[in-house]
């Protein structure tokens, strides 16, 4: 897509106001609009054009972004319908003075933003409602069996009991979309989404990357000498048995693979880490030290 110059576009600077922006449009619009042009395609595109501009430097933090990383990494950010959304086309033509003639014209500007001079009963664009986001706090269990929880999402003065199914695997920051349960289009268009984003809580006994578990389990000294079997429980509340083996060193890290939790597209889990703590005695008995120094005499 070619670059887009939104300041050249209205005529004006980066330092003008938002009236003199609000100014230029205005005088465009009158220039461009379909009421005004009679079905000149060039003249369609070009209000489109200014239309576009005008969304972005109206609105003080898309223009923040505009400024801030130009065309190219504004367009990165915000697609066309994140450029339309929350732009009020009906209080801009009624202030400006647009009406419908000839039953009306509508066009689009791509994906589900379109708007016109329309009959006063069609006169509301067909934009998607603002989607919203629900942080949902889960256990490590929930993540690892799944679960169905039901939160309240709070609509501009009201509240709506939803009931979500959550599959497994749904780490921290993965999201589950539900179509249709966001925002209402204050322009007649179809409903926004709403999103459940998962933040999985601390847990007393495991830590955990992605999908990775970790454990941490002491062991004795003549322990880490010998080798030893010790028990591991999963995240699923099963014991595992682990064999140590002899000179295992103390912050040794061992993996039981397909023991950590599943991933949330497909087959396989992640595996389960325990790491070795090796416990060194505070205080020695006095049969201990004899024994200690055996070994110092033996070269240990």
């Amino acid at each position: 897509m070619p670059e887009m110059d939104y300041y050249k576009i209205l005529g004006v600077s980066k330092n003008d106001s938002d009236d003199d922006i609000k100014k230029a449009y205005r005088k465009l619009a009158m220039k461009y609009h379909p009421d005004h042009t009679e079905g000149d395609k060039k003249a369609e595109e070009k209000f489109k054009e200014i239309s576009e501009a005008y969304a972005v430097l109206s609105d003080k933090e898309k223009r923040s972004q505009y400024d801030e990383f130009g065309d190219s990494g504004f367009h990165q950010r915000f697609s066309q319908e994140d450029i339309f959304r929350g732009f009020d086309f009906s209080n801009i033509f009624n202030e400006f003075g647009f009406g419908g003639r000839n039953g009306g014209v509508r066009f689009s500007f791509g994906g589900n933003s379109s708007f016109g001079s329309c009959p006063k009963h069609q006169r509301q664009p067909q934009i998607k409602g603002s989607d919203l986001i629900y942080e949902l706090h889960l256990t490590l269990q929930e993540v690892a069996e799944g679960t169905r929880k039901t939160v309240a999402i709070q609509h501009k003065g009201r509240s709506e009991k939803i009931s979500i199914k959550v599959p497994k695997g749904m780490i921290t920051g993965k999201k589950v979309r539900l179509t249709g349960k966001g925002e209402q289009s204050p322009y007649g268009g179809p409903p926004g989404d709403l999103y459940i984003q998962s933040n999985v809580m601390n847990d007393p006994a495991f830590d955990v990357d992605e999908y990775d578990l970790y454990i941490n389990r002491d062991i004795k000294l003549s322990e880490a000498l010998l080798g030893t079997s010790i028990a591991v429980p999963t995240i699923l509340n099963k014991q595992l048995n682990l064999k140590i083996p002899p000179g295992t060193d103390h912050k040794t890290k061992m993996r039981l693979g397909g023991h950590g939790l599943p991933h949330i597209q497909g087959n396989g889990k992640g595996d389960l880490y325990v790491h070795l703590h090796v416990k060194t005695p505070k205080q020695l008995s006095g049969e201990q030290k004899k024994l200690v120094k055996k070994l110092a005499e033996a070269g240990l």
